[in-house]
């Protein structure tokens, strides 16, 4: 599984978060081509190689080039929700600038639609925190795995004057995360950097085991004495346990279950939660039939998913089902390695999944396909399906 591990040793900002992605390899036409996408156009932005503490870094810079309107939630939830952006990369997107949103009504006060953000709303911040997403996207990558972030010390400026470092809004949004801080008198981990952080990161701790296949460095704004100020990050595919049994041609994945228990729900809502799941990620959703306290029937509802898509599932089962708790755990599963082939057959052109391993080959044809031959030729859909498979 691909993975990202970002090393917060000197915080994290939006802007580190895209320079240590695009100092990774993620090509920076690519990545503007994918910010096109949100159709801002009073923008650029700029890549220069820095040094930061002797080491090299990428420094990316948005540069917005006429007056910045303020913005509230709903405008740019509006900018997000009318772009072209590919639909998880909205989701998350939106659920990032929530995250700033809610923690600053905390700090601040006020009604959430009335609150207005310069800072957290200005054209940079959109950039910084798409444009992340659309790096990790570009990458590849299935997993973020973070450190413990180095919050700094001091004070900041803003719009509601001098602040203590973390600033209320990152201590808000930083609840439950490891931190740390080497006394350094600079916000080293900003609000964008965390909530960006804590939308993508599944964990918190060392470095996991993995197979570095490339390493980025993202250059801060500060120019430190004490250390480099960057932020680091390692793309690779998390190392494989073995396996204690035998198995032809499989591999270990990590992946969560996620269930609850259920019995007050109109049954005629599980298909439009299924369908939810599955356009989150869920990797499977099944439901059984159990028998609970007082002998009341009802239905256990458990997703398997990877660890990645565990938070905006767990969200969506609070929103669409009246569960008040959910349990979930971390395990391993065996898979064959698998691809999708297209094969011509008498119905013409039909996608099979197809498993090869050793001395073994295994293919089935795609559900979809078996079903559109069938309502084409007037087949039943069990026929047609014995038939591909002969």
């Amino acid at each position: 599984m691909r993975i990202a591990y970002f090393d917060c040793f000197s915080g994290i900002s939006g802007d580190m978060c895209l320079g240590a992605l695009v100092d990774a390899g993620v090509p920076l036409k690519k990545l503007r081509e994918g910010l096109n996408a949100l159709h801002l156009v009073s923008y650029e932005i700029r890549r220069q190689k820095v040094k930061r503490g002797g080491i090299s870094a990428t420094r990316i810079e948005v540069i917005v080039k006429k007056g910045e309107p303020t913005r509230r939630l709903a405008d740019i939830s509006t900018i997000i929700g009318d772009s072209d952006l590919p639909p998880n990369i909205k989701k998350r997107g939106l659920r990032i600038f929530g995250r700033l949103f809610q923690a600053e009504r905390k700090v601040h006060g006020g009604r959430l639609k009335d609150l207005h953000l310069h800072e957290l709303s200005a054209t940079d911040c959109i950039i910084d925190i798409i444009g992340t997403l659309l790096c990790l996207d570009i990458l590849g990558t299935r997993e973020v795995i973070s450190s413990p972030l180095n919050l700094g010390g001091g004070t900041v400026s803003s719009e509601h004057g001098l602040l203590p470092v973390p600033t209320p809004a990152t201590s808000q949004l930083l609840k439950g995360k490891p931190v740390f801080s080497t006394g350094i008198q600079k916000e080293l981990t900003t609000p964008t950097g965390a909530a960006i952080i804590t939308e993508t990161a599944t964990s918190f701790g060392h470095f996991p085991e993995m197979t570095v296949d490339s390493t980025g460095n993202g250059a801060g704004g500060h120019i430190l004495k004490e250390q480099p100020n960057i932020l680091r990050v390692f793309i690779g595919d998390k190392t494989i346990k073995p396996h204690n049994g035998h198995h032809k041609g499989g591999s270990n994945e990590l992946v969560s279950v996620i269930e609850t228990n259920i019995d007050d729900m109109n049954p005629q809502v599980y298909e439009y939660l299924m369908e939810r799941l599955f356009n989150e990620g869920a990797l499977d959703v099944f439901l059984s039939t159990v028998i609970m306290k007082k002998s009341r029937p009802g239905i256990l509802l458990q997703v398997l998913a990877y660890p990645a898509s565990r938070e905006r599932l767990i969200d969506i089962l609070f929103e669409e089902t009246p569960t008040l708790g959910i349990r979930f755990h971390e395990t391993e599963r065996v898979c064959l390695e698998r691809e999708i082939k297209k094969i011509d057959t008498e119905f013409g052109s039909v996608r099979f999944k197809v498993v090869t391993t050793d001395g073994y080959r295994k293919a089935v044809p795609e559900y979809e396909d078996c079903r559109r031959i069938a309502e084409k030729t007037g087949l039943s859909l069990i026929d047609v399906m014995k038939m591909l498979k002969s």
